[in-house]
């Protein structure tokens, strides 16, 4: 669909009638990410998942930043009519998730973070650009790293406005994700608990069946 000059794609499976379920991928990756887990959960849902701009078949319009994004998600919501939805987001998807359920706090109900951190400074570093096509903008990059390391201070205040259950998924040890950070990330929204699945930060590929048990479990609280 295009939405404001930029062209956003999504997959969709599951029942039509079943609750909306949306789900957010990491920096890099892109709606196919989630191919082995969204088939459980299409199961009891309508699942959603998205190319976020500069990702996969979305549009690469060299004009990025995760405000943008959270826009950009918020737009397909309303061009598909979902009210209130459940969603799920990795990584960079998860800040994404956790700005849409912090300033639309009605449009979430149910929340979840996988092995994602709060959001506190951290020591810049310059990744190096893969060879061979990409399936991602490299701008992109670029613009969300720099937001990540230097992320806006009124980010904490921000977890305190959810109102969404909220579980949060830990990768363990074996995460580059400071699993503190994750913790506290818990801890600062109300009502968020924390589970742990160690097998580090890519939990939904690494063990579906875990993560999936984990989600399903959770979403039919």
């Amino acid at each position: 669909m295009e939405l404001g000059g930029i062209r956003l794609a999504y997959q969709v499976s599951g029942p039509p009638d079943a609750p909306p379920l949306v789900l957010l991928h990491a920096l890099g990756e892109d709606a196919t990410d989630w191919d082995v887990v969204a088939p459980v959960l299409a199961r009891s849902r309508r699942v959603y998942a998205l190319d976020l701009r500069g990702h996969g078949q979305s549009d690469w319009p060299r004009d990025y930043s995760l405000e943008l994004m959270r826009a950009d998600v918020l737009a397909v919501l309303d061009e598909l009519a979902l009210g209130q939805v459940e969603l799920v987001g990795h990584s960079m998807g998860g800040i994404v998730a956790y700005l849409i359920a912090s300033d639309h706090p009605q449009r979430v109900a149910r929340l979840v973070l996988e092995d994602v951190g709060v959001p506190r400074p951290r020591r810049p570093t310059t990744p190096a650009k893969p060879e061979g096509e990409l399936t991602f903008d490299w701008e992109m990059v670029r613009a969300i790293r720099k937001q990540i390391d230097t992320p806006d201070p009124v980010g904490w205040e921000r977890l305190a406005r959810i109102t969404a259950d909220t579980l949060v998924v830990a990768g363990g040890p074996g995460s580059h994700v400071p699993q503190d950070g994750v913790a506290e990330l818990a801890h600062r929204i109300p009502g968020g608990r924390m589970v742990t699945i160690p097998v580090g930060h890519l939990i939904h590929s690494a063990d579906p069946k875990a993560f999936t048990e984990a989600v399903s479990t959770f979403l039919e609280l």
